[in-house]
């Protein structure tokens, strides 16, 4: 069960009752995440965050949950203001920033790159990001939403609509699911779906998911639709993107064949992939999605350094 000193690279580095104990732990952290209580439960650590892709939500959540529990954070968020702009390799970097912190958190354009940062830390590496592989920390959060909106997510029909090709959140994100004993539905437009080895990982787990290019096929019998944007960055052929760019969206028609209780949830930040108008809707779960990203990761650090076991 323990966490302290632990890598966290992929979501397969936890077991279901170590997810739980975050969660757990993170339900009693959202006070002090909305500023309602005070901690000084990392007083004296140092957190190191390197993002050498943008990021709004990540790198500033983990900013705030390192505040809110009392420690500091270093870091840059453009690798053209550090040594990296002067050809340092990321290894190097890393050897640095572990001089400096008690633990780094690294979002890394190519995928494995968190793997390789753990291997020349001494100090633990969270991923935030690698390519389009993995970002457990989304995955954290995304599960705690669930479970804090419906209870239990085990029996609960979730369904991945958008660009699931590139999407890093979604492939943590669905054999994470799987773990917990959802029923899962994979949608996306031709050229953008799940890759293969994640189907035959959630397979392999014991899930069998619906996959189909039409979110109407299941709109009607889903609890929470998880939206994703296409991933234009990832795209090496901006043709390419044209050709599926604007192909779904998420709006009130829609949501008028959905289940009162269904909720839509999505990574942010959006595109046009769901209209403005649903955002006043009860199905809209994204904002609360968002924030519960700090209380799930002040879970997370005191964890994993060892300040709460």
């Amino acid at each position: 069960m323990k966490l302290k000193g632990m890598d966290l690279v992929s979501i397969r580095d936890l077991t279901v009752p170590q997810m739980n104990r975050i969660m757990d732990l993170a339900r009693e952290m959202v006070p002090i995440a909305k500023g309602k209580k005070k901690s000084k439960l990392l007083d004296g650590r140092i957190l190191a965050t390197l993002f050498y892709e943008p990021s709004t939500r990540t790198k500033l959540s983990f900013e705030s949950a390192m505040m809110r529990l009392g420690g500091r954070v270093i870091g840059f968020s453009d690798p053209k203001s550090s040594s990296v702009a002067k050809g340092e390799t990321l290894a190097d970097t890393i050897r640095m920033a572990d001089s400096y912190s008690d633990l780094i958190v690294l979002r890394y354009r190519h995928e494995g790159a968190a793997r390789l940062a753990a291997d020349f830390s001494e100090v633990p590496v969270i991923n935030a990001g690698d390519g389009a592989g993995q970002h457990p920390t989304q995955t954290l959060l995304d599960l705690f939403t669930m479970r804090e909106e419906m209870g239990s997510i085990k029996g609960k029909h979730i369904a991945l609509l958008g660009d699931l090709k590139y999407g890093r959140t979604v492939h943590s994100l669905a054999e994470a699911l799987t773990m917990f004993g959802a029923e899962l539905s994979f949608i996306s437009p031709e050229g953008l779906e799940m890759p293969a080895e994640t189907i035959e990982n959630v397979k392999k787990m014991g899930a069998e998911p619906y996959i189909t290019t039409s979110v109407e096929d299941v709109i009607g019998d889903v609890d929470i639709l998880y939206v994703t944007r296409i991933q234009k960055e990832r795209f090496a052929d901006l043709a390419e993107y044209k050709k599926v760019a604007g192909s779904f969206q998420v709006n009130i028609e829609l949501l008028d064949k959905a289940k009162k209780s269904m909720r839509v949830m999505h990574p942010l930040p959006r595109v046009s992939e769901i209209s403005p108008e649903v955002d006043s809707t009860p199905h809209a779960l994204y904002f609360k999605q968002a924030f519960n990203g700090v209380p799930v990761r002040m879970a997370l650090m005191a964890l994993i350094m060892g300040a709460i076991e």
